[in-house]
């Protein structure tokens, strides 16, 4: 199937910041292909360890933030 590879970036980042541990640190469960995007574009640490999260950058974090605010905020 084709599909729009930055929304699932952008929807992978936003779930990020519902796992965060309050350091910088996430779950890293989600796929593999996006997450070694997302590590591309400098938002996350490099996923590729032995570690079970992943540190998020300053920019990944503003930005998970946002997103998750954007797409899954109660509104009203």
């Amino acid at each position: 199937m084709d599909y729009d590879q930055d929304k699932v970036d952008e929807m992978v980042l936003a779930l990020l910041w519902l796992t965060q541990t309050g350091d910088g640190r996430t779950w890293k469960g989600h796929d593999w292909v996006a997450m070694d995007r997302l590590h591309t574009k400098g938002y996350i640490s490099d996923p590729k360890s032995k570690a079970k999260s992943v540190v998020l950058s300053e920019e990944g974090e503003r930005l998970s933030r946002e997103l998750f605010e954007r797409h899954f905020a109660r509104k009203g």
